[in-house]
């Protein structure tokens, strides 16, 4: 009992130490950006100045104060939309001063190298070497733009569904499934959802392309199954000719939340709910797993993995072998697999009869630029293939950017996407 209790003391010690050394940094840039800001706002009437100054703290004090009270005190109660508003806001808040950070830093390098070439030719300007109103002037507008810019793909961006169109050659694909109408969505995260009715236009749009088959990779919701109950009858209403398809995602598994939750439910249970959640749906749960599909004598094998990823910090449930097993003699098969990073690492050259790839995961971290022929955002430097289609020796992977969203609650550039596949045999 003395260990338990010694134990939960040091796990409470290091995450309060933890949270004063988050403050002391926090602080520490908060502190260093308002000297730019007193810059920016030093030629205002002195009572806006001085409002402007209030509010520059009065802010995030609020909104930190609101988060630790959640985290510290509440821990176990359930997100909702306030606190997602909150936490976002803050997040935001932090980041724009962190950018506004190498600005100021940009400005301090400049008068250090102006103080040091005065003291070397013992100039009087050393001695009193200002801020340079132009750089801090720019970085207070590139953070205030990029502010602007995270809370318009919050108002606009957040549940603004696309729809991709793209034909999918198959090189050997029966004739009977010529022509087949295929529908993709992704990393629904249901947890994060702050508006029903926004998200019921998105199933209605998936209904409208009328799919003869539907598929849906993984992420239905952030943690706890609990987060999709009040979206299980509006999800239920997707329907296909051929059958729904679907596998799990990495925050499928529950593996980011401490177990049992406050209701005292475990882990074990939890998975089970959300399995539950896709039969219920009438999703075919595919868990290392195959289907086949018969049209005039021909055959077409859909096959479904578990989470796997070629990264370290995300978990390698999947068993391709298990899912293949089975069907090895049938030459054309579509497979649903949560991590992009699986393709290259276990099915590309390697299952040659794997002719097509459908992912998620990445979201196109809900932040960048996605144009016709320019794409760009950050999380291309940690997957190769990170977005939209990739084909190598005539296997194809599809990465989609997910319905839902997660951490952010918005997107800029790259929209929430549901994807309308054609199959040609070639």
């Amino acid at each position: 009992m003395n260990n338990i209790a010694l134990d939960y003391t040091k796990k409470l010690m290091q995450r309060v130490l933890a949270i004063i050394l988050f403050l002391a940094i926090v602080f520490a840039i908060d502190l260093y950006v308002f000297q730019g800001f007193k810059v920016v706002v030093k030629k205002w009437f002195p009572a806006y100045r001085g409002l402007a100054h209030f509010l520059y703290w009065a802010i995030p004090f609020f909104l930190l104060a609101l988060v630790l009270v959640r985290v510290v005190w509440f821990p176990e109660s359930p997100k909702n939309n306030y606190f997602i508003f909150i936490s976002s806001s803050l997040i935001g808040l932090f980041l724009v001063k962190f950018i506004w950070l190498f600005f100021m830093l940009t400005d301090d390098l400049v008068r250090l190298v102006r103080f040091t070439s005065g003291q070397v030719i013992k100039s009087d300007t050393a001695k009193n070497i200002s801020r340079s109103e132009f750089i801090v002037t720019a970085g207070f507008l590139t953070a205030s733009t990029l502010f602007g810019t995270l809370i318009y793909g919050i108002a606009s961006g957040a549940h603004n569904y696309t729809i991709k169109r793209r034909k999918l050659p198959i090189k050997g694909l029966p004739k009977s499934f010529d022509g087949l109408r295929l529908v993709q969505i992704s990393d629904i995260h249901s947890g994060s959802f702050w508006s029903k009715s926004s998200v019921q236009k998105g199933v209605n749009m998936i209904n409208d392309l009328k799919p003869d088959l539907f598929f849906f990779t993984g992420d239905l919701v952030n943690n706890s199954a609990d987060e999709f109950d009040g979206f299980k009858e509006m999800f239920s209403e997707i329907s296909a000719r051929l059958g729904s398809y679907s596998v799990l995602g990495n925050h499928d598994y529950g593996d980011y939340v401490r177990w049992p939750n406050r209701d005292g439910v475990t882990k074990s249970e939890n998975l089970m709910r959300l399995k539950n959640h896709h039969q219920d749906l009438g999703w075919h749960l595919l868990v290392n797993d195959h289907h086949v599909i018969k049209i005039d004598g021909e055959e077409l094998a859909i096959l479904g993995v578990e989470n796997w990823s070629a990264h370290r910090r995300f978990p390698k449930y999947g068993d391709l072998n298990k899912a293949i097993k089975g069907v090895e003699n049938v030459k054309n098969k579509l497979l649903l697999s949560h991590d992009p990073s699986h393709w290259r690492a276990e099915i590309l050259n390697k299952n040659p009869s794997i002719k097509a790839t459908f992912s998620g995961h990445t979201h196109g971290m809900q932040f960048g630029i996605d144009s016709k022929h320019y794409k760009w955002s950050p999380v291309k430097y940690q997957y190769p293939e990170w977005v939209d289609m990739y084909t190598e020796n005539d296997q194809h992977l599809y990465v989609n950017r997910g319905f839902g969203y997660l951490g952010y609650p918005g997107r800029f550039g790259f929209l929430p996407e549901i994807t309308l596949f054609e199959l040609e045999s070639v």
